[in-house]
């Protein structure tokens, strides 16, 4: 059985997911990325984010001078593939009763890669929670407040570790610093996979 943590209402599962199962959520993600390939969204500003994005379900998050919304398409114009059984089967297990997500998803860290602190709010029901998987390197995980500023807390996520982000955690700011290359050896290359499950609807 795994550790868990409760911080500022982030419920944090250590080492939730065995290397095995790590290895085979992997296998089910290349599937994925080969009809839906990762992208390298720009903001409204025009600015390249570090992170590249992908995504399965009915939905997709995506970004660009049109600004940050969610899609039945990927920007290339196909349908999104469904989201794999694996990773449902996370969320089954620790989302409660929540409903099943729409959208998950893909986020690749390069090793310099990073994500500022921001709030998932593009969902509709912000009862429903979001759910968050760590495949690969370290990373640096920056837990806020419900409104910008303040004092924060990070922790490292490491490979299999899973984060649900529900109730008072909900609306809190959140990101991730940077990523410890060469920490992990699951992948084929330095980097981090983050999979994030939300409702959108």
């Amino acid at each position: 059985m795994s550790d868990v943590l409760d911080i500022r209402g982030f419920r944090i599962w250590r080492g939730y997911l065995d290397r095995a199962a790590q290895a085979a959520l992997v296998d089910a993600l290349r599937d994925v990325l080969r009809q839906a390939p990762l992208v390298q969204p720009v903001t409204p500003s025009g600015r390249k984010m570090s992170v590249r994005m992908s995504a399965a379900g009915r939905f997709g998050w995506i970004t660009d001078r049109k600004g940050y919304r969610y899609s039945e398409t990927h920007p290339s114009g196909v349908s999104w593939p469904p989201i794999p059984d694996s990773v449902l089967a996370v969320w089954r297990a620790l989302a409660g009763a929540a409903r099943d997500p729409d959208c998950c998803l893909i986020n690749w860290y390069g090793p310099e890669a990073r994500m500022g602190l921001h709030q998932d709010r593009d969902e509709a029901d912000f009862t429903q929670p979001v759910l968050s998987i760590s495949l690969g390197d370290d990373g640096l995980f920056r837990m806020g407040n419900a409104e910008r500023g303040g004092r924060t807390e990070s922790i490292w996520l490491q490979s299999g570790d899973v984060v649900l982000m529900g109730g008072d955690a909900r609306l809190r700011y959140h990101g991730i610093d940077r990523i410890r290359p060469g920490s992990s050896t699951l992948l084929d290359a330095p980097g981090r996979i983050n999979l994030t499950l939300r409702v959108v609807t």
